[in-house]
């Protein structure tokens, strides 16, 4: 398993290529990425959206036009994506609208893509359709915007609450293995050892 980092889009957004034994999938998709991937000739059977802040999903059209399917917790809306609280605070933000071609089940079914398994957890308190996607045989974490390096995802935004994102935190996040790699929507990766050791919010 192979894993690319690509950082783009007005805030600095991650993304995640990771290419497993059956094909090419994508974490997230910020502005900039499609771009990336058309000059790497690759072409990811499918993105996971770990939410639909306006930074995560810039380029989600783009992929889905290229013939991706995108899953995600909840269907697209403009109130979710944050795009018109976000032009009304000036930024130059513009969202293609989408479609969510598979809705995430976090019922405790791996999601199973590329030749790879995923064990989701929904984890609400940034947004309310963040989703993780851990993958134990590697372990590895994909976080969006729960947990960062050092620090833990907005929870002021409309929709967010504290302490919900703490408890999902602490109760989904923390019980995992502390070598376990954690790669953020924003930032450097870390680890799960490391923030619950340093993490000041936690």
């Amino acid at each position: 398993m192979k894993i690319e980092c690509f950082t783009g889009g007005f805030v600095q957004t991650n993304s995640y290529l990771i290419e497993g034994p059956k094909g090419y999938l994508l974490i997230d998709a910020p502005s900039g990425v499609a771009k990336w991937l058309a000059k790497k000739g690759i072409s990811p059977t499918d993105v996971l959206l770990t939410h639909q802040h306006y930074d995560h999903i810039e380029d989600a059209a783009a992929l889905q036009e290229a013939g991706a399917v995108l899953h995600a917790f909840a269907d697209y809306s403009p109130e979710l994506t944050l795009e018109t609280r976000a032009q009304g605070w000036g930024l130059p933000i513009h969202v293609v609208p989408y479609r969510i071609d598979r809705k995430l089940a976090v019922d405790g079914t791996p999601l199973e893509l590329a030749g790879l398994a995923f064990e989701l957890a929904h984890v609400p308190g940034h947004s309310p359709d963040s989703v993780t996607f851990h993958l134990s045989a590697g372990g590895l974490l994909f976080s969006g915007d729960t947990l960062f390096a050092g620090s833990i995802g907005r929870p002021d935004l409309p929709g967010g609450d504290e302490d919900l994102l703490l408890s999902g935190i602490r109760g989904k996040l923390l019980r995992l293995p502390d070598s376990t790699r954690v790669f953020p929507g924003h930032g450097p990766d870390t680890t799960i050892g490391e923030e619950r050791e340093s993490n000041p919010y936690l």
